[in-house]
């Protein structure tokens, strides 16, 4: 349960430590004094959106933090789950909201996210705002409370893996299911593509290689008359000897010396090695001349392939790396598009297959629901005739319809206020005081199978007065038996309930307004209510009634 609540510049209120106890904790005080910045301030340490605005005018940044004690065994699970522990089962929730936007958040003083705040938020506290009553008016949001009271989370999470199983197969068949011509022309295409990447055969890295021989090719007059000179360097002609024959007598005359002065070998050797590799030099040469000559058709082979390589690139890719991985996409899509019919037909079949499972599975969850139905209907119908409103009727319309992602039903309430009429739609029947204690009536069935252990009600008295506020005062004193309880109401029979009263006030100095939260005496509990009663002036008859309150609501 929520123990402590630390608020700091939020709002009107610069600093407030409030401590709540178990029971039934009651918020109360004038009109704009703060009492729903307190839920505010709940809500931002849950992880709720809040926005700079919350941030007391003046202040640089706002602090919010919440002390939890006594945790469930699902709160402490889930704790768990998220690489958190409570020390001796207390449990701290900090959040810091700057100016400049940034939020620190902190689970027992270990960083934190807002999320993993809303996460764990949602195993602590459950709070009924003063919109939530309109979430009886939108029939959609129905079935959320049948499902919370039917333990069907599991159920409901396998059939929607099915569902979305369903839904991507069927979004797979409807892109397969194009127009017939379009996918003839396609395959078309892709057939002339394939034939023409295929005949050219293209080999990586061949069009630089090409390019290079091309360009020996264009100079080889040049290149032969250059081989020619450094052939006739090495080998010599007519006239003149050569490196080679120059060297060979060098070598011969220095291996004839050495056979007389040891020390020349090592030279004689060098020298007989730079003539085996002139040697080969010069053979080199001679292939080189004799490549340049062999075939004069070469250069127009060469023009021509790579003239088709060029071509072939501006259409299907840059390099042959490219070129070559799109003839693979293309082989793969023109398979996919001729083995049409038969992938269509095992989608089908998938499709086929899937809707009948998912549709079993959902008529399994509706059959649950059904049940629940008739239980959450006579449940919430004894709790409304206990809130003063015996001769409402509650009936809950259960149709069919197509499978969606909570599975084939349509829940909504329908209620008759009066005996004699037919069950229309909440929207068009219940007013304001009826839907607060309709939906009081709602959250007292589902708390029985709610593992949240703190309730907050924001105005839950919104429409209702008098003798009807009593019985939800009641109602509130009886749901704190078994859980804690926080209240903000404006009535003082509810008020009177409280095992906690807490008063909410405001004051101004210096232009500046700062909002109070001080917990109540028996004195002051009766001066509360007597305000609440009274108004402004406060008389003796206001403090006796006050004191009645406070005594009938003792002997409940």
């Amino acid at each position: 349960m929520l123990t402590n609540l630390y608020i700091e510049n939020i709002a009107v209120i610069e600093k407030s430590n409030i401590d709540f106890t178990e029971g039934l904790n009651v918020l109360t005080g004038e009109t704009g004094a703060g009492k729903s910045i307190v839920i505010d301030a709940i809500n931002a340490v849950l992880g709720k959106r809040s926005s700079r605005g919350m941030i007391r005018s003046g202040a640089d940044a706002a602090f919010v933090s919440a002390t939890f004690e006594e945790l469930s065994e699902l709160a402490l699970k889930k704790l768990g789950m998220m690489g958190y522990e409570a020390e001796d089962g207390t449990l701290i929730l900090s959040r810091s909201l700057s100016a400049s936007g940034k939020n620190t958040c902190r689970i027992n003083s270990r960083p934190a996210t807002v999320s993993a705040l809303a996460e764990i938020g949602e195993y602590l506290i459950n709070i009924h705002g003063q919109n939530d009553n309109l979430e009886l008016m939108n029939p959609t949001l129905h079935i959320v409370y049948i499902d919370a009271l039917a333990d069907i989370a599991e159920r409901l999470s396998a059939y929607r893996k099915l569902y979305r199983e369903l839904r991507s197969v069927e979004e797979e068949l409807s892109s397969a299911d194009t127009d017939e011509s379009e996918r003839l022309r396609r395959i078309d295409l892709l057939t002339f593509q394939i034939t023409e990447l295929e005949d050219a055969d293209i080999t990586i890295g061949e069009y630089d290689s090409l390019t290079e021989e091309r360009n020996a090719l264009q100079n080889r007059e040049k290149i032969a008359k250059e081989l020619m000179r450094a052939r006739i360097a090495l080998d010599g002609d007519d006239e003149v000897d050569g490196a080679l024959r120059m060297l060979d007598d060098a070598s011969t005359s220095v291996m004839n010396a050495s056979r007389y002065l040891s020390s020349l070998e090592g030279a004689s050797d060098r020298l007989s090695s730079a003539l085996y590799e002139l040697q080969d030099i010069s053979r080199e040469l001679e292939s080189a001349m004799d490549d340049i000559d062999a075939d004069p058709g070469r250069l127009e082979e060469i023009e021509e392939r790579l003239d088709l390589l060029y071509r072939l690139r501006h259409k299907y890719g840059d390099t042959e790396e490219e070129m070559l991985a799109y003839l693979d996409n293309a082989q793969k899509e023109l398979k996919s598009l001729t083995d049409y019919a038969y992938n269509r037909e095992q989608l089908e079949r998938r499709r086929d297959d899937l809707y009948h499972s998912a549709y079993n599975s959902a008529k399994e969850i509706s059959e649950i629901r059904k049940k629940v139905c008739e239980d959450f209907r006579g449940s919430v119908e004894r709790e409304m005739a206990f809130l003063q409103m015996p001769n409402v009727r509650l009936a809950i319309q259960h149709d069919e319809v197509e499978l969606n992602s909570r599975g084939i039903d349509k829940l909504e309430f329908l209620i008759s206020t009066n005996p004699g009429e037919e069950p229309k739609p909440v929207s068009k029947i219940a007013s304001g005081g009826e839907l607060s204690r309709m939906m009081l009536a709602i959250k007292t069935v589902l708390s029985r199978a709610d593992f949240v252990q703190t309730l907050i009600f924001d105005e839950i008295d919104t429409g209702i007065s008098g003798s009807a506020a009593d019985r939800v005062g009641k109602k509130l004193s009886q749901l704190s038996r078994d859980r804690q309880v926080l209240c903000v109401t404006h009535q003082a029979q509810i008020a009177a309930f409280a095992d906690n009263h807490l008063y909410i006030s405001k004051e101004v100095h210096d232009d500046r307004t700062f909002t109070h939260v001080s917990p109540l005496d028996d004195d002051g509990r009766v001066e509360e209510l007597a305000r609440i009663v009274g108004g402004e002036q406060i008389t003796d008859s206001a403090r006796n009634h006050a004191r009645e309150l406070l005594q009938a609501a003792r002997n409940v």
